[in-house]
């Protein structure tokens, strides 16, 4: 499956959630899903209505996976690995997307999206524990260290997300000094860190069908 490359509004009104996926304009008075807050499509205002069990726990898995920005593959593989360890099924899934690099570097405020932090691991911007690291599904574990490289620090985009990440605020697994650019890893982040309302459960439920 492509990657999707539309319109990332219509994603979070196809979910009826806001996902966030466009940074600071998802907080703005122009975000798209608090103008029009129903379904994208001709006849989207008139759609909502009954939806059966397996629907309900699509919606969830395309949340998520969303969210994330992950393809379905990906998405797949990450659900395959956390049934493989130790625990429940639901809280391996959310803890192993949760630390993928590119979301870590936007739950640090060093970029306004997900998507945007996709694009800046792969070019390199970022140093983990003093190395180069360009896949954005690199796996952070506790002690790691996350640098924004010489190199990098005076673009306007990490500068401009560091100002806003008052708005979105650090989770406490994640510690950020920002007048160094840097941030750590404190620990792995527990199911209680995630505020987004997810049924990880309703995903379980599809995947062992």
């Amino acid at each position: 499956m492509a990657r999707y490359t539309g319109s990332v509004c219509r994603l979070c009104r196809r979910e009826n959630l806001k996902l966030f996926l466009k940074g600071d304009r998802c907080y703005s008075d122009k975000c798209a899903f608090d103008r029009r807050g129903y379904p994208p499509g001709q006849h989207g205002e008139r759609r909502r209505g009954k939806i059966s069990n397996y629907g309900v726990q699509l919606r969830e898995k395309q949340k998520v996976k969303r969210m994330y920005g992950l393809s379905e593959n990906q998405f797949r593989l990450f659900f395959q690995r956390a049934e493989r360890q130790k625990g429940i099924t639901g809280t391996n899934l959310l803890v192993l997307l949760e630390r993928r690099l590119d979301n870590a570097v936007y739950r640090l405020g060093f970029v306004n999206s997900r998507t945007q932090g996709r694009h800046f691991v792969r070019h390199s911007h970022f140093l983990v524990n003093g190395k180069k690291v360009n896949i954005p599904s690199y796996l952070i574990k506790p002690g790691d260290v996350i640098h924004i490289r010489e190199k990098s620090r005076e673009i306007k985009a990490i500068s401009d997300s560091l100002d806003a990440v008052v708005r979105r605020g650090i989770p406490p697994w994640l510690d950020l000094e920002k007048e160094n650019l840097k941030g750590s890893v404190k620990a792995l982040p527990a199911r209680e860190d995630l505020t987004m309302p997810i049924q990880e459960q309703l995903i379980v439920e599809l995947y062992s069908k």
